[in-house]
């Protein structure tokens, strides 16, 4: 065999090998998230308890949430180790129960889907989460029609439906953000494909 055929076969061996460590590398930084939701859930839940045993100064007079008088409130943070919180997620078709940091960074991602932009409240919540499957991996395998529940930090409620699922091009903001013409939804779920040029979205309407 050739110099050119040795360094072909050395190259193709290496190309492998790389391939097999980033493949492992991903199961375990998707393992660690997992782990890192987890607990996060949980601690998360301790305190929407505690948060609904004061729920009586949520509502007016009437019984009516303050959020319905005022949408345009801050959503109440839950705070722990140093990250903010404003509920938890729950996907029942994909068995998925995760917390939702109050704000957007790459940093978070890592742990938990973060609130991209918008309120629950005013009915425009865009939540951004990362494709490992413990998180938003399996989002394109929703269908419309499947439930999605939401718990704010005061412990409120909202339920939605899936009502469409499409791929978004990963530097189109503007169309993740906006409504187009005649489109209605209350909640977006979205996560990068597995290239990363893309952004499999979901809307929700809620129930």
């Amino acid at each position: 065999m050739n110099k050119k055929g040795n360094i072909l076969i050395t190259l193709g061996v290496l190309m492998i090998g790389a391939a097999f460590l980033l493949t492992g590398y991903n199961i375990l930084d998707g393992l660690r998230a997992e782990k890192a939701a987890e607990r996060e859930t949980v601690i998360l839940k301790e305190g929407l308890e505690e948060a609904a045993e004061t729920a009586p100064d949520n509502f007016t007079a009437d019984e009516t949430p303050i959020y319905v008088r005022y949408p345009e409130m801050e959503m109440p943070f839950i705070s722990f180790d140093g990250e903010n919180y404003v509920g938890v997620l729950e996907i029942p078709s994909l068995g998925l129960e995760l917390p939702v940091k109050g704000d957007y960074s790459l940093k978070g991602l890592k742990t938990a889907p973060c609130r991209f932009s918008g309120s629950v409240y005013l009915d425009n919540m865009i939540i951004c989460g990362h494709n490992y499957t413990s998180h938003f991996g399996n989002l394109k395998n929703l269908t419309p029609g499947d439930q999605v529940n939401f718990t704010d930090g005061d412990g409120n409620p909202f339920s939605y439906i899936v009502s469409e699922i499409f791929l978004l091009d990963g530097t189109d903001v503007s169309a993740m953000e906006e409504n187009e013409a005649g489109e209605e939804w209350d909640m977006t779920l979205f996560t990068c494909t597995v290239s990363g040029q893309q952004r499999v979205t979901v809307r929700l309407n809620r129930l």
